[in-house]
Parts: C-alpha cells; structure tokens; sequence
C-alpha cells in the first residue's frame, strides 16, 4: 500500500517535474500560470492533466490546437512514480524513504535541465540543499554529520576536478554532487563513481564513433550521469558501501 501510494505521489510530482524543468532554466515561476500549452497558449484543463492518462486519451496531442505533446511528459511521470515507488520497496525507515524520495525529486528535473539547457540551476541545487538538511535533521539527526561530511567531500570532489579540466564539468555538477552528499550520506561514494564511469564509457563511444578530435571536442553533460548515479545509490548504495566495507577494509 505504502508503495502504490508512493507511486501515485509519484507520477502527481512528476507532472509538476515536466513544469520545473520547462519554466525554471527560463526564469519563470513553477507555481503561476497553471499549465498551458506551448504552442497556442490554452490552458490545460484539470482532466486533461491527469498523469500519463491524459496524454494517452489524447493520444498525445493538444486538445484545443492538436499540437502534438512530446511522450517526454508521460515518461517522466511514468518514471518517477516507479523510482518513488521502488524507494519506498528500498528503505526500511522513514528517514531512509523521505531522503531518498527527496533526492529522486531534485534528480529528475537536474537531469533534464543538463540536457536541455546545459546548467543545473541553482534554485533546483539551493532547494535540494535546504530539503535534505530539514528532512535529515528531523527525521534521523543522528546520521546528520556524516551526511553534512559527504556533501562536503563530494562537492569537494568534483570541485577539484571541475578546476583540473574546467572543460570537463561546471559549478552545477559540484552543487549538485553536495546535494547528493546530504541526501546520501557515505552511499554518495559509489553514486560518483558510478557517475564519473558512466560518464568515461560514452565518452569512450563518442571518441569511437566520431575520432579522437572531434569527440574530445562534443559537449556532453555531467548531470544526468550523477542522476544516475545517485538513483543506483538510492536503491544499492549502502549495500555497496557495507560490501566494500567488509571486504577491503579491515
């Protein structure tokens, strides 16, 4: 229950994704106009903004000019009702489901923006910062420091990195690598290295497909794969940490 609760909470929020990620790199507010089409302005009617079902009724299209609507929009609510759902199937306590729900929150919209745009705002990476504190701080106060010091470490991090190859990665992805940090607490280890591998192989396959020279030389942006990253950690970041842990350390 617990879950298919999480999963309609879900796919609600992801609608509301598909306007942050749209309005917010534009500079326009996520709360006021309510939703309208891009094409001729009308807006989108209560029934037709039900999450997924409504795209699929419409068969994809506007229903005052028949613009076609972009499967993005489903897909994303799709996909978030089902990582909202999974972290509750996850996590054990309360803490554990509202962090990692949280951080799926901010990751959709980073991911899409990086895409898009090639920013992550800092309006998205502010409010991760100020929701995982809140949520950390109340609801598991004790794991609160060594969140504080994974956000730290891993901004640091990719600080470093950022100043070796500025080409490589800019300020958003060292934000948000912090943010990460207080959501994940020592999980966000593997979530980097897991971000910065992903990010090693398409650059590999983007080398291979069009040269060495014009490759090095295409634009790839690092936020979607500490997206990843950090939704792979959701699910088995503290499980690879404890093996890690277990195994080489002693």
């Amino acid at each position: 229950m617990q879950a298919a609760l999480a999963g309609v909470f879900g796919a609600v929020f992801g609608s509301f994704l598909n306007v942050v990620a749209h309005r917010l790199p534009r500079h326009e507010s996520v709360v006021k106009p309510r939703s309208r089409c891009p094409a001729c302005g009308a807006q989108i009617r209560p029934y037709d903004n039900v999450p997924v079902l409504s795209w699929l009724l419409l068969r994809g299209h506007c229903r005052d000019c028949g613009t076609r609507i972009s499967p993005r929009y489903p897909l994303v609510e799709a996909a978030t009702a089902l990582l909202c759902a999974g972290a509750v199937l996850s996590h054990g306590t309360a803490a554990g489901i509202a962090l990692s729900v949280a951080l799926i929150l901010v990751l959709v919209p980073a991911a899409l923006i990086d895409l898009e745009h090639r920013i992550i705002p800092n309006r998205l990476t502010g409010a991760g910062a100020l929701l995982a504190l809140a949520l950390g701080s109340a609801l598991d106060p004790a794991g609160e420091p060594t969140r504080l010091i994974a956000g730290a470490a891993a901004g640091g991090f990719l600080l470093l990195a950022a100043l070796a190859y500025p080409g490589g990665m800019g300020m958003g992805d060292v934000k948000l690598a912090g943010v990460m940090g207080l959501f994940l607490g020592t999980a966000v280890a593997p979530a980097l290295l897991i971000a910065l591998l992903a990010g090693v192989l398409v650059g590999a396959a983007i080398i291979a497909r069009k040269g060495a020279h014009a490759g090095r030389k295409t634009a790839v942006p690092f936020g979607p794969f500490l997206a990843l990253g950090g939704i792979i950690a959701v699910f088995a970041g503290q499980p690879i940490v404890s093996w890690y842990a277990n195994h080489f350390i002693h």
